[in-house]
């Protein structure tokens, strides 16, 4: 049984409710859990201890929407100034250039990111499978995840409505319900695993109210309640889905899903900008979940989530970085920041305090998931955790609250160590199992090529 012991910790933030912070405690840790927490913890039998004199611990954050393919698409100038489905439209041209390499490499990056960012738990929505393409993509990103450490949620997306049935999607990256169904049964039968402290599971996940057919969001919803899996999708993130639904159904986004059998706590939604004060209501009383991507959303020029009465309505809550070509990063601790500063407009500088921030990149990405072993520190707990270095220029004179530190100052601090299941997968600020360097350039030359096929214009050469 390997043992890290977390020596002489300056701050800790357990977030084990109404726990203060802590200050000069040590955090053992016996394979892959949690196994004491005190003063002067004996260092018996121990293989690594870490000197934490200066740091700030966390529980390990936690990502509630991404799309690890889209870091491959950062930063394009075709749609830099563009809104939600002009920018969907013209990406789509480049994603259904994704191939077995790009997927890999896409998924590296991403995750390598969030890693970077004190991020320990991850999902993905996946959602573009290209006819020319092999359909194991998800697979990829599995075995990806696995060989870096990483915990994951993998989202098998779906798309079944065409341009030519009045979707937006082009025809060749859709798919009929049975070849998705068909896979999503493969998929949870090959790597769901519903164990509390489960490195993999399957989430099924219908991409949004414009890219599926009804019959897909009816029969998705009753085959993950049949096998005990989670559903996702994206909804309410424009003032154009509204439109689209309302036009299209004859309903707002959130009654349509509620036709559907979309509600409860098995569910959760991406964005969420858009709900009225009867469908927050509505929110709370079934469970239903909400992934807050404030960068993204700030990005497309979508909106602000209202987050602080989303959870003053009791509804569950957590924290995503969205897709890499919407935001155009993965670092939590970027979003941490955003989060803290936007609900101050209009809704009172009180609003977000960085208490709920934290509760958001934790113990809300837990409960939005279903895993409880996760977004808290005690004995017995998942070894997640997330380690910051203080004692440098960016939190010079804020010391006077150190758990507080990273989400006012600095910009986008990057983890001294990230830990998960007990692994350490980020020393000093690196990467244990990725050159980044080289994974910059195969990134890079990719997207190149990717770009260059769809006709899109060129990367700017690294």
């Amino acid at each position: 049984m390997k043992k890290i012991l977390l020596r002489d910790i300056q701050t800790l933030v357990t977030m084990v409710e109404d726990e203060p912070p802590l200050t000069g405690v040590d955090l053992l840790i016996e394979d892959n859990k949690i196994a004491a927490i005190g003063r002067d913890l004996p260092a018996d039998g121990v293989d690594e201890t870490i000197d934490c004199s200066h740091h700030v611990v966390y529980p390990g954050f936690i990502n509630t929407h991404h799309h690890l393919y889209q870091t491959l698409t950062r930063n394009l100038p075709r749609v830099q100034n563009a809104k939600l489905f002009d920018w969907l439209t013209a990406l789509y041209e480049v994603w259904r250039e994704l191939g077995p390499e790009a997927v890999e490499v896409s998924t590296q990056v991403g995750l390598g990111e969030l890693l970077l960012s004190g991020c320990t738990t991850t999902t993905d929505h996946f959602y573009v499978f290209p006819s020319s393409a092999p359909a194991e993509f998800l697979d990829i990103e599995i075995d990806t995840a696995r060989a870096l450490g990483v915990r994951f949620h993998p989202t098998r997306g779906s798309m079944s409505r065409g341009r030519s049935d009045g979707g937006l999607p082009p025809d060749d990256v859709t798919q009929t319900p049975d070849v998705i169904l068909n896979d999503c049964d493969r998929l949870i039968a090959k790597y769901h695993d519903p164990d509390p402290f489960s490195m993999c599971r399957i989430v099924l996940a219908p991409c949004s109210p414009f890219s599926v057919t009804t019959d897909l969001l009816e029969e998705t919803a009753r085959f993950a309640r049949e096998k005990g899996v989670r559903i996702h999708t994206h909804l309410c993130e424009t003032k154009d889905e509204d439109d689209f639904c309302q036009q299209t159904l004859g309903m707002r986004p959130l009654a349509y899903m509620e036709k559907t059998g979309w509600l409860g706590p098995d569910v959760w939604y991406a964005h969420g900008i858009y709900f009225n004060d009867d469908e927050i209501r509505q929110l709370a009383e079934t469970g239903t979940g909400i992934a807050h991507c404030p960068c993204s959303n700030l990005r497309l020029g979508s909106g602000i989530c209202k987050v602080p009465q989303l959870l003053e309505a009791g509804v569950p809550v957590g924290l995503a970085v969205d897709g890499s070509a919407s935001n155009d990063s993965s670092s939590m601790v970027r979003e941490m920041q955003v989060a803290l500063m936007i609900h101050r407009i209009g809704t009172g500088v009180d609003a977000m305090p960085p208490q709920r921030v934290l509760h958001l990149a934790t113990r809300g990405g837990a409960q939005v998931l279903g895993q409880d072993t996760i977004g808290h520190l005690k004995p017995g707990m998942a070894a997640d955790l997330a380690i910051f270095r203080l004692d440098k220029i960016d939190y010079a004179g804020a010391m006077h609250d150190p758990a507080s530190a990273i989400l006012f100052c600095g910009a986008g601090e990057r983890a001294a160590y990230t830990i998960v299941n007990g692994q350490i997968l980020v020393r000093n600020g690196t990467l244990v199992a990725l050159d980044e360097q080289e994974l910059f350039h195969r990134a890079n030359r990719i997207a190149s090529q990717m770009v260059e096929r769809a006709g899109a214009g060129q990367l700017v050469s690294a």
